[in-house]
């Protein structure tokens, strides 16, 4: 019997990029699922349910960064921004509403299998905490992605569940500056630390009693962030 080869759907509405990117992943041991439309996209991604997604910002029916929002409602794997938009707050944003990754076209078929073999890479990973996550009065439920502070929904951007969600996967852990970075913006964003203690500071307003002496996210100068349970 073969193996269950890892699902990867495309969104895109031009022709020649499936024609080159299916056979390519393909080779390197993907299944390729195919959506030309956004609203295409969101029902494949619902009924495929694909390991990981690579999506065009340009599609012709509904900018893809409202299927970003829209399947992260119900979908947490990884998404890799395919686009030809350059503007560094394109890119930001798209990573801030729940992209894992951004890759611009016209781009290298080797780079973008890099990436999406990290991204699988993190999701997969054996040593990942599985289940809710209790820390002090927060509880944090990845199957149902909601957070609750004393039975209070904590209403998170993306990026800060996100966050939140890698530090509690790993409760307990301390976590390096570079890997959350790496993890929660991609890998073009790995000393972009500004990035990270601003969403830290976020959180801890919004979880901690006393956030100018975080209990919850407490910080390891110079290294990085441990969630304590």
């Amino acid at each position: 019997m073969s193996a269950v080869r890892p699902r990867i759907l495309v969104i895109d509405d031009e022709p020649q990029i499936h024609r080159f990117l299916s056979p390519a992943l393909d080779a390197a041991g993907y299944e390729p699922k195919r959506a030309d439309s956004g609203q295409e996209g969101l029902r494949g991604i619902a009924l495929w349910s694909p390991d990981a997604v690579v999506l065009d910002l340009g599609l012709p029916d509904m900018d893809g960064k409202d299927v970003l929002v829209r399947a992260r409602e119900f979908y947490s794997g990884p998404i890799i921004i395919l686009s030809a938009r350059d503007r560094e707050a394109e890119k930001i944003e798209a990573l801030d509403l729940g992209a894992n990754d951004y890759v611009e076209k016209p781009f290298g078929v080797g780079e973008l299998l890099a990436r999406i073999r990290a991204s699988l890479r993190q999701s997969a990973d054996p040593a990942v905490r599985k289940g809710p996550v209790t820390a002090g009065e927060v509880i944090m439920d990845f199957d149902r992605r909601l957070v609750t502070r004393n039975g209070e929904l904590v209403r998170l951007t993306p990026k800060e569940y996100d966050l939140l969600a890698h530090l509690a996967r790993y409760v307990g852990k301390l976590i390096s500056h570079a890997d959350l970075l790496t993890a929660v913006w991609g890998a073009a964003h790995v000393a972009d630390t500004q990035y990270l203690r601003v969403v830290i500071s976020q959180l801890r307003q919004k979880l901690e009693t006393d956030p100018s002496q975080p209990r919850l996210i407490v910080t390891e100068p110079g290294v990085g962030y441990r969630l304590e349970a």
